[in-house]
């Protein structure tokens, strides 16, 4: 800076002193690239009268930083940049030596190429700035308008082809960015294949582009060094065989497309390839997933186009059965019991196996092929049931070839040792077949109520209301009891009466339960006025319409008694009905004995039935008034009427008004008022 003085102090000196500013003395030398303007008559070729006139002078010299400026492109059209002026960025007067140029970073090749508007990405990185900032790429309008029509830094413009050539010759645009990037030009990110009119798709995607855009077979140019140029478009790709050769020789027509696919040459399509159906042996199943190559060893002779397939053991040639497979005593080709969906599992119908020895009928018609033709273990040996171990006929003479014994070997005694066909269907292990019929041959034929009991109610492991099982460890896995229950009443029930008619009991009924009630229910009991002459008391005359709640009050309903009170479980709450009953009249009709004591010093103590029976109260039909009483009827007294001589009389007994029958006067004049004249 040395000889260098700011200029507005010299402009300001002038003028105090009152002299011109063109006469004054210039502060410095200016640089180089400015000295023709050297000369204290020439200042004002830069500075002017104003001073703002300064940037103005600048841009008209440099139009190139001018024009961009405008533009706002390049360094000097960022906005940061316009807002200075000119001399503050490129000061001058400061010696023939004085770069005018101060790079913000210190050098130009340090500079932030980002402050131009333009970042270097890619391999733009590595490039010297001198091998771009070159007259050859100075195509921009910017470089004829500087100085002398020659600068370093302006000139240069964005696009790709102001500095790279277009080997593409226009077929693509001018957009190189759109496939490619500031890397390697070989490499195109921004390409997609798909959005063109040949997608590419399987093994195409791996095919180097110059495989089809630099074939021999296409009108190729070559550029200055004698290297092809490749053509992007158009490129024929209308069928295969523009590319690629006919290995069958035209045989199955030129459209390839109809049974390939670009996955490879080897595999056929499975939507739009050859259709196999067409010929006698159609693909269906596994069959269509079987790769061509399997059966047609080659295309070039009659049987590899067309192979034998008469029958499975043309191509299956090996039995898995060894020969075990067999129907009505033939080998059974492989299609009697496979589909072409697998071998596994078989597709032998359950209605063909009406044919063999065991038909299936129920949930047999729904088992599993497997779940009967099980498979050997792969270590037994030898096996003669051929390389597939499978068993194809398995014992079936019992149930208990296939199933297990579920009820722990209970009925293994009986003389078909517990067969479950005896019980049990083919439909389902429950319900049972064991019916009310089967049950009548049991110790306890199911009758009455008994039959709607459900069989779990007394034969489950676990019995609601009923003593546990003794043989429960002996149940089988079905948790079934079949053997040692009980069948008398009062394994299940408990007794009401307390045991008093059993045998042992205050008054033992021969027969227990079953002598006073049935199966239909424990209420009403099954005793009626027949029954009731066993006792001691027979029910005759009016008794026999008598309810039984009348003279046995516990038999009346309870509406509190628990649900199920009459099991052993619920046993305690019950109360003991002892059905004690004195057969005297007085033991029921004390409270209504219309005589009160008048007959207790009579022989018998007045017992009811020396005057009445059990018919009805009125008549007494067993009083004899000549021969009971002490006064006879004789004469007129005997078509009297009862009434007109015992008559209710209040308080004569007892103090409520009965009818007296005794004691009476015998004296006429007790009955009559006067004597009859004679």
């Amino acid at each position: 800076m040395r000889g260098w003085f700011p200029f507005p102090l010299v402009v300001a000196v002038a003028l105090l002193c009152g002299g011109r500013l063109d006469a004054q003395v210039s502060p410095g030398p200016l640089a180089k690239a400015h000295r023709q303007l050297e000369g204290t008559l020439k200042c004002t070729q830069c500075h002017g009268p104003g001073k703002d006139a300064m940037p103005a002078r600048c841009a008209a010299c440099h139009k190139d930083v001018g024009w961009l400026a405008a533009r706002s492109r390049g360094y000097h059209g960022s906005a940061a940049v316009k807002a200075k002026t000119c001399a503050s960025c490129h000061p001058d007067h400061a010696g023939l030596e004085f770069q005018l140029v101060k790079w913000p970073e210190g050098a130009a090749d340090r500079f932030d190429h980002r402050r131009a508007g333009w970042a270097l990405e890619g391999s733009h990185r590595k490039i010297e700035c001198e091998k771009c900032h070159v007259a050859q790429y100075r195509v921009s309008p910017a470089a004829a308008l500087a100085p002398g029509g020659k600068s370093r830094w302006t000139g240069l413009e964005q696009t790709c082809t102001s500095c790279h050539e277009d080997i593409h010759r226009g077929a693509l645009g001018d957009k190189c960015t759109n496939c490619h990037d500031a890397g390697r030009w070989k490499v195109t990110p921004g390409f997609q294949h798909d959005t063109t009119a040949y997608p590419l798709t399987g093994q195409h995607r791996e095919v180097e582009c110059d495989k089809c855009h630099a074939d021999a077979r296409l009108p190729l140019k070559r550029d200055p060094r004698g290297n092809p140029i490749p053509i992007y478009r158009p490129v024929p790709a209308q069928t295969c065989g523009t590319c690629h050769a006919d290995v069958h020789k035209g045989a199955f027509g030129s459209n390839c497309s109809a049974c390939h696919t670009t996955k490879g040459f080897s595999e056929i399509s499975a939507t739009r390839g050859f259709d196999h159906g067409r010929t006698e042996f159609p693909l269906r199943g596994r069959h269509a997933a079987v790769k061509c190559a399997a059966c047609h060893a080659d295309f070039t002779s009659e049987r590899g186009r067309r192979p034998a397939a008469e029958t499975c053991a043309t191509c299956h040639k090996t039995d898995p059965h060894g020969g075990t497979a067999t129907l009505a005593g033939k080998p059974a080709d492989c299609g009697a019991c496979h589909g072409e969906s697998g071998f596994s599992p078989g597709s032998f119908p359950p209605e063909r196996h009406r044919e063999t020895r065991y038909p299936l009928e129920g949930k047999h018609a729904r088992v599993r092929c497997a779940d009967c033709h099980r498979r050997e273990p792969a270590g037994s040996s030898p096996s003669r049931w051929g390389t597939s171990r499978v068993v194809i006929r398995p014992a079936f003479g019992t149930c208990g070839g296939c199933h297990a014994d579920q009820h722990g070997g209970q009925l293994a005694a009986r003389p078909d040792q517990g067969e479950c066909a005896a019980c049990h269907r083919p439909d389902g292990w429950a319900p049972s077949g064991f019916d009310r019929a089967a049950h009548a041959k049991t110790r306890l034929p199911l009758e009455g109520r008994h039959a709607d009991v459900t069989c779990q109610a007394c034969h489950a492991g676990v019995r609601k209301g009923l003593r546990p099982l003794p043989n429960a460890g002996r149940l089988g896995s079905a948790r079934f009891a079949l053997t040692g229950l009980e069948t008398g009443c009062a394994g299940c029930h408990a007794d009401p009466h307390g045991g008093r008619f059993e045998p042992g009991g205050a008054r033992p009924v021969t027969g227990g339960c079953a002598a006073c009630h049935d199966a239909k229910g424990f209420a009403p009991a099954a005793i009626d006025v027949d029954r009731h002459a066993a006792f001691p008391f027979r029910l005759t005359g009016a008794h026999r319409a008598t309810p039984c709640q009348a003279c046995h009050p516990e038999s009346r309903p309870r509406s509190a008694r628990p649900a199920g009170a009459t099991l052993i479980a619920a046993a305690q709450p019950l109360v003991a009905a002892r059905y004690e009953a004195r057969s005297d009249c007085v033991a029921c009709h004390a409270d209504d004995d219309p005589h009160g004591t008048q007959f207790a010093k009579r022989k018998g103590g007045g017992a009811c039935d020396a005057c009445h029976d059990d018919e009805a109260f009125a008549p007494a039909s067993r009083f004899d008034h000549d021969r009971d009483a002490a006064f006879k009827l004789e004469g007129g007294h005997r078509p009297v009427p009862c009434r007109e001589c015992h008559k209710p009389t209040a308080g004569a007994v007892g103090g409520a008004a009965r009818v007296i029958y005794r004691p009476l006067s015998g004296k006429c004049e007790d009955c009559h008022a006067s004597k009859p004249r004679g």
